[in-house]
């Protein structure tokens, strides 16, 4: 359990503090057990703070997004889980069709947004379920567009409370990967460039990609999106079906009946479940297709 002069330190910044938090009310697959405290900080300056105090305090810290792509350990997640809100959230537009977004913001309000300002580009990213964070920090994608396709830069928090930036050419960006990937760094806010376009024809796209995703994907159901890389050769969701692995099921939860490249969470399953189902379809397509499948969903907590 983590010390209650860290809580009480942490209850002093412009914080909200849970202690004993249940993550799966914070994770898309709605699995996972307790973290030992979740801290939602709501400026830049609390953020330094916390992070300084968790290391003065040699206690572990995870900064979470929307948990979209996440699988938290049933047993829980040791140290502080940060989640941004306050300022963190705050979109912005200046003159040269540049928007500023706060990376706990959620992608679909920056998609709004940017509807509303008749700038096109995002189209592409409506019905993604993640904050804008979290999709700088992978470069998500969907319908042949992804996030470096607009992003011009991203401000960010280095693990010594120091404030940088990355350039677009410095964001390193390809497919599911950018500079953050597998770092420590706490990305603040991203500008993207955007174009002029008639509000009704964003609109129209940003319907017509949802209408798409209504039909193909199991939105319906807990999930934490598609759940292995695109392989060198194919797709993961052909690949899995043609291996009869449609429906397959391990405790509560199963292999989506509607898309293939989807674990839904159908029956309370725990995250032991859906790690059992991973490494089981893994083994079969190895087998039977002789692909080595890569795991996209990120599992988090203790072992």
């Amino acid at each position: 359990m983590i010390e209650q002069n860290l809580i009480e330190e942490l209850r002093k910044l412009n914080t909200v503090v849970y202690v004993d938090e249940p993550m799966d009310k914070h994770t898309s697959f709605r699995i996972g057990g307790r973290a030992d405290c979740l801290c939602e900080v709501k400026d830049t300056a609390s953020l330094k703070r916390v992070i300084g105090l968790c290391r003065e305090m040699q206690v572990p810290y995870f900064v979470l997004g929307l948990g979209s792509n996440l699988l938290v350990s049933d047993k829980g997640i040791e140290g502080v889980v940060i989640k941004l809100g306050g300022e963190f959230n705050e979109i912005t537009l200046s003159e040269d069709n540049i928007i500023r977004c706060g990376a706990g913001s959620t992608l679909a309000r920056l998609c709004v947004f940017a509807r509303n300002m008749s700038l096109g580009g995002l189209e592409f990213a409506w019905g993604i379920p993640g904050s804008v964070g979290g999709a700088v920090y992978m470069n998500a994608g969907a319908y042949n567009g992804e996030i470096k396709d607009t992003a011009i830069s991203a401000e960010y928090m280095d693990r010594d409370g120091n404030i940088r930036v990355y350039s677009r050419r410095e964001l390193d960006f390809s497919y599911r990967h950018s500079v953050f990937t597998d770092t420590d760094h706490i990305i603040l806010n991203a500008s993207f460039k955007l174009e002029p376009r008639q509000q009704e024809k964003i609109t129209e796209r940003m319907q017509e990609l949802m209408d798409r995703r209504k039909t193909k994907q199991p939105i319906n159901h807990p999930s934490a999106g598609s759940v292995f890389k695109r392989p060198e050769t194919g797709y993961a969701a052909a690949l899995i079906e043609e291996c009869g692995l449609k429906g397959y099921t391990v405790g509560g939860a199963n292999v989506s009946e509607k898309h293939s490249g989807f674990i839904v969470n159908d029956n309370n399953a725990t995250a032991a479940d859906v790690l059992a189902l991973i490494d089981h379809i893994k083994t079969v397509v190895k087998q039977e297709k002789n692909v080595e499948l890569c795991c996209e969903v990120k599992f988090i907590g203790r072992q």
